[in-house]
């Protein structure tokens, strides 16, 4: 007989699991075993749960973008003024929880999965939708009508540094990252409306 509430424990488990091995390969080359081992279960209670690898990593993707939206509202909310909200929102898209190497590879695995997979694509348009009214919403009272081509800007730079990320060795760098689009930011509202 199972043991009640245990499903949650594990599919959570099983969910951090596979952001730890796809961050580990940086593909999506991770099989429901490797996955299972490192949640300390088998894969055949791994795909009870989720019943195929594509729904696993749907799950673990979705785990990283709560972690993100938790992050960017808190920082959000702590802004002062349009551009306090924006710089919030970019040093939140490279705060150590959100840029550390298993979240950077699930990013990039998750586009990858994205150019096939119907769900993947839906989620990925939300993210990239809220990100962009985000951005725009803060740009709007500094820079007007070139609000939307810098918020596509800003999210076309978040995007590039992160799988500038996945190619390079060592560990993360969120603050370098951060400056950079903090200085495209930067550029683009000293070039006026």
């Amino acid at each position: 007989m199972p043991k009640l509430g245990m499903e949650p424990i594990r599919k959570e488990a099983l969910v951090k699991a596979a952001i730890v091995e796809i961050g580990r390969t940086g593909s999506l080359d991770v099989t429901v075993s490797q996955i299972a081992r490192r949640a300390g279960m088998s894969s055949a209670l791994a795909h009870h749960y989720f019943g195929s690898k594509e729904d696993m990593f749907l799950a673990a993707m979705r785990h990283v973008m709560t972690l993100y939206g938790a992050e960017v509202r808190g920082a959000l909310a702590a802004a002062e003024g349009p551009e306090g909200r924006i710089r919030a929102i970019l040093r939140a898209s490279f705060s150590p929880g959100n840029f550390r190497r298993e979240a950077v590879g699930a990013w990039l695995t998750f586009w990858v999965l994205a150019q096939s997979v119907p769900q993947a694509k839906r989620l990925l348009a939300i993210y990239q939708g809220r990100l962009r009214s985000n951005l725009v919403s803060a740009l709007r009272p500094l820079a007007g009508r070139r609000s939307d081509e810098i918020a596509e800007s800003l999210g076309a730079l978040i995007d590039g540094l992160y799988l500038r990320e996945v190619l390079k060795s060592g560990l993360p760098d969120g603050t370098a990252a951060a400056d950079i689009a903090l200085r495209h930011l930067e550029a683009e509202l000293q070039r006026g409306n």
